[in-house]
């Protein structure tokens, strides 16, 4: 669960430096539009997506016009399509035409995130399994991205380093062992996983007392037979060679959760307009 404080100084400072990136030290074309001309312009969607991003697309033109008026006609989470009206924003010309591309990069972005999450959450419907986010996302976006993943039916996993424990290959190789590595967690205070890549290491990990095991690029084979040697002693999380084709297939192996990097990395931008409809 993202903290509600931490996802608003995100979505501050991903504005902040969205904004400051394409204004930098002046919007050169917007200084042509009268400085007092005030406008009304509509966003449209040309596709059928889950809609995410509304804060970050409203602190983009609020940052530049205190005074902008926006109108939705959704919210996020929301299922949207081809041709619908998402909003209306009525304020400073000037401030709308410079606010508009960083505004509509943050909605397009998020939208296609929560739209994936979506997709892949509806394959897993019916069985045990969880869809689960990674940290493969875009550089700057991870709570947006984790808060898109969230609001499209996937779930959460650490948000960074600082707030969980994932043992891996090297982190294996680095303590001397699965033994050795997660007896280094025994007094952790955040959840604690580790990777396994072969039957003989989940033998070992769950010897070890591991509680939360990935399971490495296991194939369906495999991950049937690791659901069967676990038993319940642990959760069991697939990862790895996992895309729409199989995806259903391994859940119905009998993992707890699948993770998916793809859900973050390899998204196509929903694609949207902003049109000025009126100015005086």
């Amino acid at each position: 669960m993202i903290d509600p404080a931490q996802l608003a100084e995100a979505i501050a400072s991903n504005v902040a430096a969205a904004l400051q990136e394409d204004i930098g030290s002046g919007d050169l074309t917007a200084q042509l539009i009268p400085e007092n001309r005030q406008a009304v312009a509509s966003v449209m969607c040309r596709e059928k997506a889950i809609f995410c991003g509304q804060a970050w697309f409203e602190a983009c033109f609020r940052r530049l016009d205190p005074q902008v008026k926006i109108h939705w006609y959704t919210r996020d989470g929301q299922c949207i399509g081809v041709d619908q009206m998402l909003c209306e924003v009525i304020g400073n010309a000037r401030a709308m035409l410079t606010a508009e591309r960083p505004a509509l990069n943050f909605l397009q972005t998020l939208s296609a995130t929560a739209t994936a999450a979506h997709r892949y959450a509806e394959v897993v419907k019916g069985t045990d399994a969880v869809i689960m986010d990674t940290r493969k996302t875009l550089p700057g976006l991870r709570l947006a991205q984790k808060y898109a993943v969230s609001l499209g039916g996937g779930a959460n996993q650490r948000i960074g380093l600082f707030d969980g424990i994932l043992i891996k290959e090297n982190h294996i190789a680095a303590a001397g062992g699965i033994a050795a590595a997660l007896n280094a967690t025994r007094n952790a205070t955040v959840p604690v996983q580790i990777e396994v890549e072969s039957l003989d290491e989940l033998d070992q990990a769950l010897n070890a007392g591991a509680k939360l095991i990935l399971l490495d690029n296991f194939d369906l084979i495999r991950l049937r037979t690791a659901v069967t040697l676990t038993n319940g002693r642990a959760q069991l999380e697939a990862s790895g060679g996992i895309d729409m084709e199989n995806l259903r297939a391994v859940a119905e192996t009998g993992v707890h959760r699948i993770s998916i990097g793809a859900m973050t990395k390899h998204i196509h931008a929903v694609d949207l307009s902003m049109r000025i409809n009126t100015a005086q």
